[in-house]
């Protein structure tokens, strides 16, 4: 299930921002790395660094776990890893900051009526509630969290976040969207449906893995705003 929000249009052809939510807005890479060592105590499996995370970290996510195992993991080994990550880090999302100034960058675009919406892997029923404890909800005109299994593609995802983004303001066009996110994923769903992206360095991949996407990099959401209005301008 998917939620509209907000009441921030999309102002015209101006530039619309689809924001991820997990170490982009969300400074959650702390949790991220303290459940996944939970989990993989769980698993037998040795503990890892951020560094090595971010040198490792892919989607689908069961490919993550070839990284680290040498083979891909079984299904049923899978729902086991899955679950025991999830039960580690809801135990701790709560407790995450936004990330430095993002509140602010969205409120300031909220009230110049420039269009903003979000969109996650995160599961819907988790995202929600944790979005509005934040208090930045009114701020988009959508939140779409996950609705289906945690190993789906982001960039269907993508376009039905975009088919609904229209159906609530037909101004939207794929071409003035630049999505702004912390994974190669979120660069890969912006290709699918004809947008643009910029990766952000604070969540879960090196900067060289961002690099390998083939757009723009940067290390502050005020950069990767104003980076973005550049690519749509």
């Amino acid at each position: 299930m998917s939620v509209g929000v907000g009441t921030v249009s999309g102002m015209g052809k101006r530039t619309h921002l689809v924001w991820d939510w997990n170490g982009t807005l969300l400074d959650d890479i702390g949790a991220v790395i303290e459940a996944t060592n939970a989990a993989f105590a769980e698993l037998g499996l040795e503990p890892i660094t951020l560094e090595r995370y971010r040198e490792l970290y892919c989607v689908p996510i069961p490919r993550f776990y070839q990284r680290l195992m040498g083979r891909l993991p079984t299904e049923a080994e899978w729902l086991v890893m899955d679950e025991a990550f999830h039960k580690h880090y809801w135990l701790r999302a709560d407790a995450c900051a936004l990330t430095q100034g993002a509140a602010e960058l969205l409120a300031d675009r909220s009230a110049s009526g420039l269009g903003q919406s979000l969109l996650s892997m995160a599961p819907h029923e988790h995202l929600v509630p944790i979005v509005r404890r934040h208090g930045i909800t009114e701020h988009f005109l959508r939140v779409d969290g996950r609705t289906g299994p945690s190993h789906g593609s982001k960039a269907e995802h993508m376009v039905r976040h975009l088919t609904a983004l229209r159906a609530a303001d037909e101004a939207i066009s794929a071409d003035r969207i630049v999505v702004i996110g912390d994974a190669v994923d979120d660069a890969v769903a912006a290709a699918h449906i004809g947008a643009r992206a910029v990766l952000y360095t604070g969540g879960s991949h090196s900067r060289d893995s961002l690099a390998e996407a083939g757009v723009p990099v940067v290390d502050t959401l005020a950069e990767a705003v104003e980076v973005a209005e550049r690519l749509a301008g």
